[in-house]
C-alpha cells in the first residue's frame, strides 16, 4: 500500500503530470513522469494509477490496480524527491502477470531516467 502523502489524488495534479510530463509507453502501460527542477527533498515522490474501463471489468481494473500499486509502493523510495507519476494501464494488462507489469514499470522508468541504473550517482558535493 502506498502511504497517503505518496498518492496523487487531485484531478488538477493528474492533469498536470499528464500534460506537462514526459512520457514512456510499453505494451501493457504508460508512465508520465514530471520532476520538479531542482529537486525538492522535502517533498516525497508521488504516484498515482489511471485504469479505465477499456482494461476490463470492475474485477479486472482492480486486480490492475493493486498489482501497480504493489510494484509502486517497492519502487517510490528510489524515485527522485519531488517526482510525480501517473501509470496509465492499457488493455493488456488485464491479461499481464505482476512480473511482466513490473518489467514494463521498470523499462520506462529507465527511459524516463527515474532508475537508480538511469541516473547519475549523486555524490554529495554542490557545485
Amino acid at each position: 500500500m502506498l502511504p497517503a502523502a505518496a498518492r496523487l489524488r487531485r484531478s488538477e495534479d493528474f492533469r498536470a503530470v499528464m500534460r506537462r510530463g514526459a512520457k514512456a509507453g510499453r505494451r501493457r502501460l504508460v508512465v508520465h513522469a514530471l520532476t520538479t527542477d531542482p529537486p525538492d527533498a522535502a517533498e516525497a515522490a508521488r504516484a498515482g494509477f489511471v485504469v479505465s474501463k477499456a482494461v476490463g471489468n470492475s474485477v479486472i481494473r482492480h486486480r490492475v490496480s493493486r498489482r501497480l500499486r504493489h510494484l509502486v509502493s517497492a519502487r517510490i523510495g528510489t524515485l527522485p524527491p519531488g517526482s510525480s507519476l501517473v501509470i496509465r494501464a492499457l488493455p493488456p494488462a488485464a491479461d499481464a502477470s505482476s512480473a511482466e507489469l513490473g518489467s514494463d514499470l521498470d523499462a520506462s522508468l529507465r527511459r524516463l531516467g527515474l532508475s537508480p541504473q538511469a541516473r547519475p550517482p549523486d555524490n554529495g558535493s554542490t557545485v
